[in-house]
């Protein structure tokens, strides 16, 4: 299988690399983080609890493809919920076919948080991409302002540190680099090193 995974924190910079690496590969791309802030919508538009694991369950089985182009997927609201839908098992599970569809049919480049270890562990190529929290932070804030939000940098930090505990302590697939994973720290990288960087690591693994 042509399968690429690519994981690792919120605004590491995974996102931007995995879809340079799709056109580069002639692979399609997934955003599976997409799923999980879409369920976390539904659920929410609903006026239900993102903690509650019937409706959040409900809401990953019926998924469709538009709830994929939403517009308000990126809002801090939805990513809150989506970290806390990607902790409830059935979830998780109400997903795992679709990403696993979804690359299997030709190869892929998918990203998220347990592509490596969960949904592709036998996948030739694997990347861990990370950056320090206050970078992350700071990226982040940056996106929201560009988009016309108006958050306290500050803010911006502890809901991204509470994110990481969630996703790393979760019972359910924690967010974790695969054993065999490529790990790239992005800090002190722009996107052409970081591109260059994995690109090279992808094709001594693809072959």
């Amino acid at each position: 299988m042509r399968i690429v995974a690519i994981d690792g924190p919120a605004a590491a910079g995974k996102g931007t690399l995995a879809r340079r690496l799709a056109a580069e590969l002639g692979l399609p791309y997934l955003d599976t983080g997409l799923l999980y802030r879409a369920v976390g919508r539904r659920v929410l538009d609903a006026g239900g609890d993102p903690a509650d694991p019937a409706v959040a369950e409900d809401a990953a089985r019926s998924l469709a493809a538009a709830d994929l182009a939403r517009p308000d997927l990126r809002t801090p609201e939805t990513a809150a919920a989506s970290s806390v839908v990607a902790a409830i098992p059935g979830v998780r599970a109400a997903l795992l076919d679709f990403q696993r569809r979804f690359g299997a049919a030709g190869g892929a480049v998918l990203d998220g948080r347990d592509i490596g270890t969960v949904i592709f562990p036998d996948a030739p190529a694997k990347l861990f991409v990370t950056a320090s929290p206050a970078a992350r932070a700071r990226r982040r804030w940056l996106e929201l302002s560009a988009g016309g939000a108006t958050l306290d940098l500050g803010a911006v930090k502890q809901d991204m540190a509470a994110r990481d505990a969630r996703d790393a302590s979760r019972d359910a697939a924690p967010m974790r680099p695969a054993a065999d994973a490529v790990v790239i720290d992005t800090t002190d990288l722009d996107a052409d090193a970081v591109f260059a960087l994995a690109l090279q690591a992808v094709r001594a693994r693809l072959g």
